[in-house]
């Protein structure tokens, strides 16, 4: 069963006229395919932002950023890190299930700032490490990686390697198309490697078929791909690849039915229903009061949080997320 394509054609015939502004309002304000790639868009009150940030305006590390070879970082970051895993080692946190330890460990950061284009600094592709500030994408994979590292007892070092091997395919930089731009590649990868396992089909998923190619239909609105046509080629290879996968999602009608079998921790990837974009968002599950909520960096301007509404209640009254998929942590 795949969804419907003329809802699809009708989320877009709201916003087909604003041009890049249909992926803009569409998207919630809160994902992009590369999270911090393509534009950042409208805040709470609907103030349209441009388009993604040209080369020489990208953001750049902080002045006492530490550039190695492959990885940034900055002081700040190793305390945050060694911080949090020695308060979570002296709680005896270490000892969780890791969906358990990453709830524990991702409320530290509610509060902390959404900052977009974190991944996209000038220059070469390198593994941005950033405990400070976080958009949807960077908080998952932050949390996954510290939650794997503090259950091992590992250094800082082992922090970033850990980044490394979830953020890239093969856990290797090799430029910018190594980097696992669409989530839906993101969660299959990182079954691949043991590290999440998609339990999506036991949540009762249904077929997604919807093409996958938004980064090379809106190329001039990501930096890096605009004016390198090799970077463009290879990204349309890989969207080649992701269309004829097969992919799983909840729709949202559904989402209330299955929500008890969704675990603490596991990840929550809302399914987008603007063309060519497989994932609108993403969040980590948590249950509060009995109902099952979503821990997230929500959109520009804005904190990360708890959502104040339980997750299947938030999803239908989003433009643009249809569903759900779910990756749990291993």
């Amino acid at each position: 069963m795949g969804k419907s394509h003329a809802a699809a054609l009708a989320i877009l015939g709201l916003v087909v006229a604003a041009g890049w502004f249909l992926a803009q309002r569409a998207l919630d304000t809160e994902r992009r395919p590369v999270s911090v790639e393509s534009a950042e868009t409208t805040d709470r009150a609907g103030d349209r932002a441009g388009p993604a940030a040209p080369e020489e305006s990208r953001r750049v590390p902080p002045d006492d950023a530490i550039v190695g070879e492959d990885v940034v970082y900055t002081p700040r970051d190793v305390e945050i890190f060694r911080e949090t895993a020695e308060w979570a080692r002296e709680q005896g946190l270490d000892t969780l299930a890791l969906g358990d330890l990453m709830v524990a460990v991702g409320r530290r950061f509610v509060g902390n700032d959404y900052t977009p284009h974190t991944l996209d600094p000038p220059g070469p592709e390198r593994l941005i490490v950033n405990l400070r500030e976080f958009d949807c994408v960077t908080y998952v994979e932050s949390v996954l990686a510290l939650g794997r590292v503090i259950r091992q007892g590992g250094d800082f070092r082992d922090f970033t390697d850990e980044l490394r091997r979830i953020r890239y395919r093969e856990g290797v930089i090799d430029g910018y198309t190594s980097r696992l731009h669409y989530f839906s590649e993101w969660i299959a990868a990182n079954e691949r490697k043991g590290l999440v396992r998609d339990v999506t089909a036991e949540l009762d998923g249904v077929t997604d078929d919807e093409r996958i190619d938004f980064m090379s239909a809106h190329a001039d609105a990501y930096s890096p791909l605009d004016g390198h046509p090799e970077r463009l080629a290879r990204i349309r290879e890989i969207e080649e690849r992701l269309s004829r996968r097969p992919r799983l999602f909840v729709p949202q009608a559904r989402i209330g039915g299955i929500a008890d079998r969704i675990r603490d921790g596991d990840i929550i990837a809302a399914t987008s229903s603007v063309e060519g974009l497989d994932i609108a968002h993403t969040g980590l599950a948590i249950w509060r009061d009995g109902e099952l909520h979503l821990m997230h960096a929500p959109l520009v301007g804005a904190v990360l949080e708890v959502s104040d509404q339980p997750l299947a209640v938030r999803i239908t009254r989003i433009d643009g997320q249809d569903g759900i998929t779910v990756a749990r942590p291993l």
